[in-house]
């Protein structure tokens, strides 16, 4: 069974477009993957157009095969762009290899050792303002199952946070630790945004809320004054989801440089590359919480090292607030129950791709900017978004 073609879709979904991949083989067989970086799509969707002369009329089933063709081979390795375009075909091939055998990819891989992951929403506060908005809309995501969430309260504020900025911060933990009560599990996003002393003040000020983690207060890529930082936060720190393989995680991990390490599927070269990073930090009694801000496949991909890795602490979704027809364009996802979701039974991955649906939903052109004029975090309410047309070759 041998690589026919590879083929990739872009579907607007709000906050991102998410980009999906076929690998296809000389028997019919296809296998689906997820490369969705937010702000380059077409950066990725040429990559893919370079992969094609790598891999077409090789073997599909030979996955740690072609994971090297695409890691040693190339004189150009590492970063997002090579990461993200390795896991788009690595996490295809092996729904083709789970389709093949009629396994699900977890069974290959070893099988499950739990049955069900913890997840947090995400993507649940854009646009948001006052106080009241901030707990009305938490509570509604709650209501949905979630029993833990993810935000950023920092609005447009820099590496030097002025005074009011970071009161306004601890008012909304506040309220929402008083209204959700302690049973609901807070975690705090900073955007890779503060300086050391700014992100140790404030984490200072979060201590008595009892987060779940501070992610990424630290810009990425300086693991020592991340570890400075963690080992005098009053709380656990989180990071690792602009790491972009192995190499990229082990610093972070060999300096003590976070307690939740969090690297994402789609950007650290897919499954194995995953749960390779999940056995480093394993071995440091370091979690791992997968970073997922992606669309259904990623999700379907993830659920993999969730139930694999042992030192598993939770799972990162945008669902339900991303776009209400995630389920419509790639069908066979999980639903979120009671604060937790399972894998697939079904072989592969076991999603599929609706290609009419998805041709519904254009590709819309937008930067993330997380904390300047314009910001998507300040402007953008995702319940709210849709579109109508999607872009495929």
């Amino acid at each position: 069974m041998r690589i026919a073609d590879i083929r990739w879709h872009i579907c607007g979904a709000g906050l991102r477009n998410w980009v999906f991949v076929e690998v296809e083989t000389d028997t019919g067989l296809v296998g689906v993957g997820e490369a969705t970086v937010e702000g380059r799509e077409w950066t990725i969707t040429g990559h893919f157009e370079d992969l094609k002369r790598t891999l077409i009329g090789r073997s599909a089933l030979e996955v740690n095969t072609l994971r090297r063709a695409l890691t040693r081979d190339p004189f150009w390795t590492g970063g997002y762009v090579a990461g993200t375009g390795l896991a788009g075909v690595e996490i295809a091939l092996w729904d083709i290899l789970g389709k093949h055998l009629g396994a699900p990819v977890w069974q290959l891989l070893g099988g499950k050792i739990r049955e069900k992951a913890k997840v947090y929403g995400n993507g649940w506060y854009g646009g948001l303002q006052e106080i009241d908005e901030w707990v009305s809309s938490a509570g509604e995501i709650v209501e949905l199952g979630y029993r833990a969430i993810k935000f950023d309260p920092f609005g447009q504020a820099e590496h030097f946070p002025e005074p009011d900025e970071v009161d306004k911060a601890i008012g909304i933990v506040d309220a929402l630790r008083r209204n959700l009560g302690k049973h609901v599990d807070l975690l705090i996003e900073g955007h890779g945004r503060f300086d050391v002393q700014s992100a140790l003040r404030i984490a200072d000020r979060l201590g008595p809320y009892q987060c779940l983690f501070f992610e990424e207060p630290l810009p990425p890529n300086n693991a020592e004054a991340m570890a400075r930082l963690a080992a005098r936060a009053p709380m656990p720190i989180a990071a690792g989801e602009r790491a972009y393989s192995r190499l990229d995680a082990k610093p972070l991990i060999d300096r003590g440089a976070v307690h939740v390490l969090q690297p994402d599927v789609v950007h650290v070269g897919g499954i194995a590359e995953t749960l390779a990073i999940a056995a480093m930090a394993e071995t440091s009694f370091i979690a791992v919480a997968p970073h997922n801000p992606n669309g259904p496949v990623a999700t379907a991909a993830s659920l993999v090292v969730d139930m694999i890795a042992p030192n598993f602490m939770i799972q990162e979704m945008m669902a339900p607030w991303d776009v209400p027809w995630r389920h419509e364009v790639v069908r066979g996802g999980s639903e979120v129950v009671d604060g937790y979701i399972s894998p697939s039974d079904r072989p592969g991955l076991g999603v599929e791709l609706d290609l009419v649906e998805l041709r519904k939903h254009p590709f819309e052109p937008l930067d993330l900017a997380f904390w300047s004029a314009g910001s998507v975090e300040e402007d953008v309410d995702l319940r709210n978004v849709g579109a109508d047309v999607g872009i495929s070759r």
